[in-house]
């Protein structure tokens, strides 16, 4: 069923919660099926508890094992519909220069996610609730873990690193709401009484603030994991998002800080081939610093519920996809310099054939399609969702560096930000110096210029453009053609159905 914000938070395990979304992948986000989405190396280890064995709420939250389930189900939802489908396509890409639609005309989904391209959409379209919903429901399998396991007698190094953990992805959750909505309610806690359930908007001051309280808490995550623990959140994780979230609100000496103990921490270095980088044998590489895990799992197509790959896929051939989210003729055109090798990294081109040897047929409708998120069609295994098996990449070592050069330039260190600039080109520049020449600018406006480029030339189709050139300044020089309006499309409207629910608690955006 559909919850609105409030009434989710109600649920607390009275029952099983069953969330509807496309009919190839259904997600029961009740702890009792206790998925555990971490990955061993290129494999995947998975708890698996089936429906019949689910455990009523008064016997849970009992021991270690619960513990376990609960936090790994937190892992778990967020490869579910409303975390990386429709929703966040709509809400954190589809504003961009880099981003359309794609699909087809035919297809009945491409008129309401063309309103995202063009700034029409209005309160009452369905992915506003739906992301809105599903970074909610994250926060609340992230809340009960930080109530309930506290009392569960355990071992104490293991608890904390779980309330670590919850309050990582709880700050992640956090932070792609704010940016997305500005205020929106702050629960830190599972409500306990019915007043709690219908709060008001919090002033995004605060949600950065509390978002940089959990980072800081979750600072203690291990630097790494071994066996079937790689792919839970580190310290390198926290540190690097903390970065990311002091770069929104402009507190360059914090991104420094947290970008220079991320790269002294000699755990991460940059994977020396771009192109591979996305696909499947590499994930959780030493460029990983936080991925969303995924896989194929024989037997159970509805735990394989990833549809990432499968909503942008190659439409109209075998294992490929439905097509949506392509790249612009703009990013295609502008995005890299000439002869970077990124820009055929990153797109799919309509007729070629992929280095995994996919030949993309010239009648497929969009010209082009995210390389990114593509999987090799011959691992595409029927009943299951096309490319289940490939992981989201949050957040990646390359830009860690791109966040130091920025906040290096911006505090006036120039060598280390043309330094670490160059890392990320060098590596791009894959063995070929005659491309890419190294930026030697030490003039400030220019080399903000420069990193910006390059964050545009590396980032490309991994869902950070529209908020990037938002936080810059320059949305109405950029998005301006496409319909941006300033004081008002700096955020998406509230979902008009949460409004109502609140029964006129929660107040609409400016100018919706």
């Amino acid at each position: 069923m559909k919850l609105s914000n409030a009434k989710f938070f109600s649920c607390m395990f009275k029952k099983q919660k069953t969330i509807q979304m496309k009919p190839t992948a259904k997600y029961i986000t009740g702890i009792g099926l206790g998925l555990a989405l971490i990955a061993t190396g290129c494999s995947k280890s998975f708890l698996e508890v089936p429906p019949q064995g689910q455990q009523p709420a008064e016997q849970f939250w009992v021991n270690e094992a619960d513990a376990t389930k609960a936090v790994n189900s937190i892992y778990a939802f967020l490869r579910s519909w409303n975390e990386v489908a429709f929703a966040p396509i709509a809400v954190e890409s589809l504003g961009s220069d880099d981003t359309e639609t794609g699909s087809d005309a035919s297809d009945g989904s491409v008129p309401f996610m063309n309103t995202y391209n063009n700034f029409t959409v209005t309160s009452t379209e369905g992915q506003l609730g739906g992301f809105w919903g599903g970074q909610y429901q994250a926060i609340n399998l992230c809340n009960q873990v930080l109530d309930n396991v506290p009392n569960i007698s355990m071992d104490a190094t293991l608890k904390a690193r779980y309330l670590m953990e919850a309050k990582f992805v709880r700050a992640y959750s956090y932070f792609r709401l704010v940016r997305a909505f500005g205020d929106v309610p702050l629960r830190l806690h599972v409500p306990k009484n019915a007043s709690e359930f219908n709060i008001p908007r919090t002033p995004k001051a605060e949600i950065w603030a509390a978002i940089e309280q959990d980072l800081k808490d979750a600072e203690g995550l291990p630097a790494s994991y071994t066996g079937a623990d790689v792919g839970r959140a580190t310290k390198g994780a926290a540190w690097s998002l903390h970065a990311k979230v002091a770069m929104y609100q402009g507190k360059w000496a914090d991104v420094k800080s947290y970008t220079d103990q991320v790269i002294n921490s000699h755990v991460y270095s940059l994977f020396p081939d771009f192109e591979k980088l996305f696909r499947i044998p590499n994930e959780n590489c030493s460029e990983s610093v936080f991925e969303v895990q995924a896989a194929l799992i024989p037997g159970n197509p509805d735990a394989s519920n990833c549809q990432y790959s499968q909503v942008q896929g190659v439409r109209s051939v075998a294992g490929g996809g439905w097509g949506f989210n392509v790249p612009t003729a703009d990013l295609s055109a502008n995005g890299w310099e000439t002869g970077d090798p990124r820009r055929q990294a990153t797109i799919i081109f309509r007729g070629e054939v992929t280095p995994e040897g996919d030949a993309i047929p010239n009648s497929v409708p969009n010209p082009m399609y995210n390389r990114k998120s593509y999987v090799p069609f011959s691992l595409f295994v029927p009943n299951y969702p096309e490319g289940c098996q490939q992981n989201v990449r949050v957040i990646r070592y390359a830009e860690v560096l791109l966040m130091n050069a920025e906040a290096n330039n911006e505090l006036g260190t120039t060598p280390d930000a043309l330094a670490n600039l160059e890392l990320v080109r060098a590596r791009a520049r894959a063995g070929n110096n005659a491309i890419l020449p190294k930026v030697t600018t030490t003039d400030k406006a220019a080399l903000r210029d420069a990193i910006w480029r390059e964050r545009r030339a590396e980032l490309a189709m991994e869902f950070d453009r529209y908020f990037d050139v938002i936080r810059q300044g320059r949305a109405q020089a950029i998005f301006g053609s496409l319909g941006w309006k300033p004081n008002k499309n700096e955020v998406w409207p509230l979902p008009q159905s949460e409004i109502d629910l609140s029964a006129g608690v929660l107040v609409q955006n400016p100018n919706y």
